[in-house]
C-alpha cells in the first residue's frame, strides 16, 4: 500500500508524517506523532472523545483521513497548554473536577475552546449545545458546564 507524505502544522509545530490514504488522523496523530490526548471511543464521530481542532474548527480525527491534513493547523489537548501553565479551561476543568477517566476530557476541552474562541461570552444553553458532540459516562455534565463557564470569566479578564 502506498504512503503519502503530509506536511501540516500541529500544536504550532510544522511536521511532516507518512500514511496510507486509509490512514485516519487519530491514528497518524497517535501512531507517528506521539500525540496520545486524543482518543478512539466509538470510531464513528458519535462520541467526541478524538475531537481536534483543525484550522481553528472542531473536528472528528477518528473521521478525517490523514492525507486530508496537509497544510492544515492543527490543535491537539496537547497543544492547549503553554509549557507548565495549563489553559485556563485546563485549569478550571482540574478545579471544578470535571473529568474523571480522562478519556472524554480532551474532547471536551477542545470543544469548549472552540466555543470560546468564537464565542467568549456563552450562556449556559450555548455551552451545551457547542459540547453536544461530546459524550462523558463519569463525571456528568453539570462540572463541565460549570468549568467552561468559570473559564470563560477568567479569559474574559485576562
Amino acid at each position: 500500500m502506498s504512503r503519502t507524505h503530509v506536511n501540516c502544522i500541529v500544536n504550532g509545530d510544522e511536521v511532516d508524517f507518512l500514511a496510507t490514504d486509509a490512514t485516519s488522523l487519530l491514528d497518524a496523530l497517535r501512531d507517528e506523532l506521539g500525540l496520545t490526548g486524543a482518543k478512539e471511543g466509538c470510531g464513528t464521530g458519535d462520541c467526541g472523545a478524538c475531537s481536534i481542532l483543525v484550522d481553528g474548527r472542531i473536528n472528528c480525527s477518528c473521521l478525517m483521513l490523514a492525507p486530508e491534513a496537509e497544510g492544515s493547523d492543527i490543535t491537539t489537548v496537547e497543544g492547549m497548554a503553554d509549557g507548565e501553565h495549563l489553559h485556563p479551561l485546563q485549569q478550571t476543568f482540574l478545579e471544578g473536577a470535571a473529568l474523571q477517566c480522562g478519556v472524554c476530557t480532551p474532547g471536551f476541552l477542545l470543544a469548549a475552546k472552540a466555543l470560546l474562541d468564537e464565542n467568549p461570552d456563552p450562556t449556559e444553553t450555548e455551552i451545551r449545545y457547542g459540547l453536544a458532540g461530546n459524550l462523558c459516562r463519569c463525571t456528568g455534565y453539570d462540572k463541565i458546564i460549570r468549568s467552561v463557564q468559570e473559564a470563560a470569566v477568567q479569559l474574559k479578564g485576562a
